[in-house]
């Protein structure tokens, strides 16, 4: 839980780093793989955590710099990090500006309920953690190196002398 908008800024600096970080791995060909038939793609993926700041963030009463809700899905993995970085960057600067730390246990309408602006900021950052988990998934079948987000990911273990964990 958020005590003071500095404690939701250093998470948020730090989780839409990690998350734009995935995002600069995704190549144009990558966009379309998905598990299975009925799947999400890869891009569907990246581009509705791209949205959802945007729509999170106008029920929070924020004005998010992102693409429109219903907006298509770009077919350039460069289009979607940037779109994500110039969002995920108003997100922070319009808490800063608007809200203050008397006002996080303030409850607030999401989605037909009555959430706390705490609980609102995790939401979001929850919801696109859950998502670039999934990303990442869906890049090694892409053939993608993950980038390592809490600490080394299989693939970088070399870089620090050692075998990939089992």
């Amino acid at each position: 839980m958020y005590k003071t908008i500095s404690d939701f800024s250093t998470d948020w600096k730090n989780e839409s780093a990690s998350t734009h970080k995935i995002l600069n791995t995704l190549t144009d060909g990558s966009l379309i793989k998905k598990v299975s038939p009925e799947g999400r793609t890869l891009g569907f993926l990246a581009w509705h955590i791209v949205l959802t700041l945007g729509e999170m963030g106008s029920k929070m009463g924020l004005a998010v710099d992102a693409p429109a809700e219903n907006s298509p899905e770009p077919n350039s993995a460069s289009a979607i990090a940037t779109a994500y970085e110039k969002a995920a960057k108003t997100v922070g600067n319009e808490i800063k500006k608007k809200w203050t730390d008397a006002m996080l246990g303030e409850q607030i309408e999401m989605y037909g309920e009555k959430w706390t602006r705490t609980g609102a900021l995790q939401g979001l950052i929850k919801h696109e953690i859950h998502h670039r988990a999934q990303m990442t998934v869906l890049m090694r079948q892409a053939g993608l190196k993950v980038p390592g987000v809490y600490g080394p990911a299989k693939e970088e273990w070399a870089q620090y002398n050692m075998p990939p964990m089992k």
